[in-house]
């Protein structure tokens, strides 16, 4: 076990120890890993303060370093509920059996797609025509900017992984394309399809429109769009029975409510949250995900 993760893990450790799970037992709520918990404490536990009172059951809050603490947690029934990223939200799924209950709403939607940039009059226009050509990604733990379309392409069989790991992946990244650039992120992925650096860039569906003028978005075309990128996702332990499993829905969803949004925009500055299931919510990326050797443990290990 990593030293770093220890304090997180002695805390849900203590918050879920002493036996039975009943309604005198504090519900465990783990949020985002974050490197500056003090900093998120307060608000964390003015939200759980809030569900305590509605759920009718205590409620104790973690805020750990990395994810790995929370999927541990969801393992050994030693935390209840958590707020996941998407990919680390898959992970804890397949290890644990947690289920997604909640999806976090942002700007009225809880997913954003993934899409494959080129330039205009380039000639490229399938994922059929990348080997060879120089791919440019946000960075190598960048959801839309990497994670889903390169899991994409090694589940559809369009770039062919040779054994177990990341090394495994890398080589076969640099035996397949010419060149690949970790750019930084959105804004510099496309600038270096516009400079002629890369023939492909990889990002968010609405990245031109975000990150270029008028002129240069005239000179950029989306030629693929992958599958849902989700946002966070509210997860209940695969044990929790159903009568808590209502209530911790229900008293989520007061949330929404204008006098209480706040307590949850507060944290991650949200719209709201909304019913989801995992399959829904995290299907597509998932199994984008799942088809990347070795990248559980690195998404696990990464602080947001």
């Amino acid at each position: 076990m990593r030293l770093r993760h220890l304090a997180a893990l002695a805390a849900i450790a203590f918050a879920g120890a002493c036996g039975s799970r009943d309604a005198a037992t504090p519900l465990v709520l783990g949020f985002l890993p974050s490197a500056q918990a003090d900093s998120v404490l307060p608000n964390a536990r003015a939200l759980g303060d809030f569900l305590s009172e509605r759920i009718g059951r205590p409620v104790e809050v973690v805020v750990p370093s990395t994810y790995e603490p929370l999927i541990e947690g969801f393992r050994f029934n030693r935390v209840d509920i958590a707020f996941l990223d998407g990919g680390p939200a898959w992970i804890a799924h397949k290890r644990t059996g947690a289920e997604v209950i909640l999806a976090e709403v942002n700007k009225g939607e809880t997913f954003y797609f993934a899409e494959a940039f080129t330039r205009v009059g380039s000639g490229i226009s399938s994922l059929d025509q990348l080997a060879g050509k120089r791919l440019a990604f946000t960075s190598r733990t960048g959801s839309s900017g990497f994670l889903m379309p390169i899991g994409t392409l090694v589940a559809e069989g369009k770039l062919v992984v040779q054994g177990d790991g990341l090394d495994a992946l890398e080589r076969a990244l640099q035996s397949t394309y010419a060149l690949t650039i970790d750019a930084g992120g959105y804004q510099q992925a496309l600038r270096a399809v516009l400079d002629g650096r890369a023939d492909v860039a990889f990002g968010g569906h609405d990245v031109p429109e975000r990150f270029l003028d008028e002129a240069d978005r005239a000179r950029i075309t989306s030629f693929h769009r992958f599958g849902k990128i989700p946002s966070h996702a509210i997860l209940v332990a695969a044990g929790m029975d159903s009568t808590t499993r209502a209530r911790v829905k229900e008293a989520f969803l007061a949330l929404n409510e204008p006098a209480n949004l706040p307590l949850l925009q507060a944290i991650y500055g949200v719209d709201g949250v909304r019913d989801a299931n995992t399959e829904a919510h995290l299907g597509d990326f998932g199994r984008a995900l799942s088809a990347l050797p070795g990248y559980d443990q690195t998404l696990l290990a990464k602080t947001p």
